[in-house]
């Protein structure tokens, strides 16, 4: 079945790393570090995409020895990322204080929910690809994803969590799925939750039928003797690792993709020289061996692109994304 969506898959582009970092960028990267330790923000509780983002590559770094200076996770969740972007954006300038980025940078704005989106901040760089996941408990009746679409067609009061606010990324993949389905994507009963751990919880309390999240996030929960089990995948076919097993919702009759870019942001009107030295630490950690072990633990896909790109690469998601709100009804005033 052909997806109903404006477009059936928000297509990643991934680049060639070696052609992202240039001369000039490096020697920029030389006239400038940091002099203290660094914040990095998960706008988000713990164990959502972006507190595991965050946690990993700062990890890596640390391990690497990139970095002189460390990389403190710190969390503030609240109103799908409003809240933290509202902190950051007081805090023009200062190099010192990163945060993870992902589509509600675009969509949580473009719902109406934040007088900041990604025009005032700084792109810093794009990192990875994730991809969304459909989880239930472990005792679920739902054996597929087509169990749970057709349990949602008889019964549409069945409510599916996930870790953003409404209109945000989780609800527009749910959404968008279901419409591919067959049916109403604005009849989906979505529960918001302050990040992807938040919203398991409530999946294992018995309080939602089913949680979407990030599949990265999601690997770390699955596996013999799990509590829960993963019924559907938005990639374009089967990942690696402990999601082998997973089937996409392609497979399931689902003619539906969704891909979920990650990220790194800075404060608006952070220094030119404090980006690209940002640029090419990140550069440099995705070539590293500690970071490709975890990267195919997660199921990520490595998909980098420097400041100017990804800051265009933005541009074009705002207009694609605000064709999907507005088709759901959701797009701000």
């Amino acid at each position: 079945m052909t997806a109903k969506f404006p477009f059936s898959r928000i297509s990643a582009i991934v680049l060639p790393l070696a052609a992202v970092v240039g001369l000039s960028t490096a020697a920029q990267a030389d006239d400038w570090s940091p002099t203290r330790n660094i914040e990095f923000i998960a706008p988000a509780n713990p164990g959502g995409g972006w507190d595991t983002l965050v946690r990993t590559t700062s990890r890596v770094i640390q391990e690497e020895g990139l970095a002189e200076r460390s990389f403190g996770a710190i969390n503030v969740p609240g109103g799908g990322g409003a809240v933290a972007w509202a902190q950051i954006a007081r805090d023009a300038g200062n190099p010192h204080k990163l945060f993870a980025t992902s589509p509600p940078i675009i969509l949580v704005p473009l719902a109406g929910t934040s007088r900041y989106d990604h025009n005032d901040f700084t792109p810093i760089a794009r990192l990875i690809t994730d991809y969304s996941i459909v989880l239930v408990p472990a005792d679920s009746e739902y054996e597929s994803l087509t169990d749970l679409i057709d349990a949602i067609r008889s019964n549409p009061g069945l409510s599916v969590g996930g870790g953003s606010a409404p209109g945000s990324m989780d609800h527009i993949s749910m959404a968008g799925m279901a419409s591919a389905a067959g049916l109403n994507a604005s009849d989906i009963n979505y529960v918001p939750f302050s990040g992807g751990g938040e919203a398991m919880t409530n999946l294992m309390g018995g309080h939602i039928e089913a949680v979407i999240t990030g599949a990265g996030e999601a690997s770390g929960q699955l596996g013999e003797g799990s509590d829960v089990r993963a019924i559907g995948v938005s990639a374009p076919e089967r990942m690696g690792g402990v999601l082998a097993e997973v089937p996409t919702y392609q497979e399931q009759g689902i003619d539906y993709t969704f891909d979920i870019w990650r990220g790194v942001m800075g404060t608006p009107d952070m220094p030119a020289e404090a980006v690209a030295y940002y640029e090419d630490l990140f550069a440099q950690m995705l070539e590293t061996e500690g970071w490709q072990q975890a990267r195919d633990q997660l199921g990520w896909i490595d998909a980098y692109q420097n400041s100017g790109e990804f800051g265009a690469f933005l541009d074009e998601q705002k207009e694609q994304f605000s064709d999907v709100l507005s088709e759901l009804g959701l797009l701000g005033g």
